[in-house]
């Protein structure tokens, strides 16, 4: 991506972001967040990857409410950044956050964890002094 393309996309995201937050009322968007944006290189498209809490049911619903304030998202945009065309705007929904929740179950599962096992073990032996001697071989100061 071309510097001005990475600056168009910067600018839409917070542009976005900030009018999901602050002016949509649909009640169908909420629980939104703007991961990211990619932006064409000839500036006609911006794809808005965004990131949805709740199930798939509740991710799609929200989709469409996105996709039903695109137009007014675009003139926000238009407002932001000088360009001769605002670039249509496509809405993602980012996989990123559940796939990575997905490995790491499959993590856990594959490779249980031991580490509660070795820290509660840490905790019930005396650590030594930062010298390393015991209490009775420290020296006495006059």
């Amino acid at each position: 991506m071309s510097r001005r393309t990475l600056k168009a996309a910067e600018a839409i995201r917070q542009v976005v972001g900030m009018a999901i937050l602050t002016e949509i009322q649909d009640p169908r968007v909420k629980d939104v967040t703007v991961v990211r944006v990619e932006v064409s290189g000839d500036m006609q498209t911006a794809k808005v990857y965004v990131s949805v809490m709740g199930d798939d049911a509740k991710q799609n619903l929200c989709l469409k409410g996105l996709k039903s304030c695109a137009g007014f998202l675009q003139s926000k945009i238009a407002k932001r950044i000088d360009t001769r065309y605002v670039p249509h705007i496509q809405f993602v929904l980012d996989q990123g956050v559940k796939n990575q929740l997905l490995i790491s179950k499959m993590l856990d599962e594959e490779f249980p964890r031991e580490r509660k096992d070795d820290e509660s073990a840490d905790e019930d032996s005396p650590e030594p002094d930062s010298e390393g001697l015991s209490d009775s071989e420290h020296p006495v100061s006059p």
